[in-house]
């Protein structure tokens, strides 16, 4: 079991930043990439962006490419997305997920299904 609990999300005006933190516990030696998602209402979850967690390598969507930076922690126990120059349709709950397996392919890591755990998101909202 791995549980996972996002926190950092708020009212934010427009042009304002936010970092949204997720901690992982349990069995986590197993994991292999965690992702950020994010669903409006709605709308469908979608992909914000993905850290492999074995080198860190990372990916983002084209919505937020340039204005997000996902990271991880040395420990590997928790994960990052700073959020800058936020705008309205960044509003939405965001999601942190864990993934136990390994993809070659990094576009692999979009797909909700990859995700083996999620944690119960946490609100952004983004004023104009």
């Amino acid at each position: 079991q791995v549980e996972l609990v996002e926190s950092g999300g708020g009212l934010v005006q427009a042009g304002g930043s936010l970092r949204l933190s997720c901690v992982a516990s349990g069995h986590i030696l197993s994991t292999n990439a965690m992702g950020w998602f994010r669903q409006a209402p709605g709308k469908e979850r979608e992909f914000v962006a993905r850290i492999r967690w074995s080198d860190g390598s990372t990916a983002y969507a084209e919505s937020v490419k340039g204005r997000a930076i996902i990271s991880r922690d040395n420990a590997k126990t928790t994960m990052y997305l700073q959020m800058n120059s936020l705008k309205p349709e960044d509003t939405a709950v965001y999601y942190c997920a864990r993934s136990s397996t390994f993809y070659r392919d990094i576009y692999a890591y979009i797909q909700p299904s990859r995700y083996d755990y999620w944690g119960q998101g946490t609100q952004v909202t983004v004023s104009s």
